[in-house]
């Protein structure tokens, strides 16, 4: 049976070298299977989830890590909100958008994402004011990208990979990503191994295809003490709900709403996020504009 989505932190022996290992497979897939993605968007997203997931390895309760991509490509913006659970939730603005391949097998997310753009980090912390970090995108592969807002805006050297293998029948067959970061006083000669190490190793895709997430940091550091800190289930799960969706039609104008109602009997209305669909009917409609609530499921 497949392992379940999780992510684990571990650290050298003297601290100062920090790696961050996930597995994403089931939220990714999740991900696919609400917002219909072809295999690039999927890809696409799988990355930028994963990518938020690992960024949010930190934060805890209500605190929020949001990551957006825009390279200007024709998938247009890609958007993810990790939780301090190890939730997140993210979509694609052209899901059903999809490019040629580089080669056959290999997809070019790159050219889907495009790299006339900025990738986009907002910690939400519980603060007055979020932190907010933008650096323009190197590459649209999202892993690179990553790796240069980490130095550029947090000045912590990182080495990122990235992966999302989609089956013929364009379901996610693994998902996940690894984050090496040289925290202050990491030593050069060891930061050179781990990353000599991790090229050698292939794509992040198939390790996780064959091995647990310990035995596969056991692998990155092998010779360097380390030992793994925690580790964390992770899931795709959205906070919408049908009680917030009837604020959206409170603040729908008179118009919006006759139309609907008049074109398809019922007004519909789909959470961006997840792709969830909630129905009213006229008299739920009623309900809501006069401030008694809803009705219906």
């Amino acid at each position: 049976m497949q392992e379940t989505d999780r992510i684990v932190r571990a650290m050298n022996e003297e601290k100062n070298v920090r790696l961050l290992l996930a597995r994403t497979t089931r939220l990714v897939e999740e991900a696919r299977r609400r917002h219909h993605t072809t295999p690039t968007a999927t890809a696409a997203l799988g990355r930028v989830l994963t990518a938020a997931v690992m960024i949010g390895a930190d934060i805890k309760g209500a605190e929020t890590v949001t990551l957006r991509v825009n390279g200007g490509g024709p998938l247009g913006t890609l958007l993810a909100v990790a939780c301090g659970d190890g939730t997140v939730r993210g979509y694609v603005a052209e899901p059903a958008v999809d490019v040629p391949e580089k080669w056959p097998g290999k997809l070019d997310v790159g050219s889907a994402v495009g790299s006339n753009g900025h990738l986009e980090v907002i910690k939400d912390l519980g603060l007055k004011n979020p932190f907010a970090g933008t650096v323009p995108l190197v590459s649209g592969e999202i892993a690179e990208d990553l790796a240069y807002y980490f130095t550029l805006s947090e000045q912590i050297p990182s080495l990122v990979a990235l992966g999302v293998y989609v089956e013929r029948d364009h379901s996610v067959g693994v998902a996940g990503g690894l984050i090496i970061q040289a925290m202050p006083g990491a030593n050069d000669e060891v930061l050179r191994l781990i990353e000599d190490r991790v090229q050698h190793l292939g794509p992040i895709t198939g390790l996780l295809r064959q091995e647990q997430l310990e035995t596969v940091v056991d692998v990155v550091l092998q010779g360097i003490a380390h030992e793994v800190i925690d580790s964390k289930p992770l899931a795709f799960r959205c906070r919408c709900n049908r009680e917030r969706v009837t604020s959206i039609i409170a603040a729908l104008s008179d118009e919006d709403i006759h139309q609907a109602l008049k074109t398809r009997g019922k007004l519909e209305v789909t959470c961006n996020f997840c792709n969830e669909a909630y129905d009213f009917t006229a008299e739920d409609v009623a309900r809501i504009r006069a401030g008694t609530g809803t009705v219906g499921s």
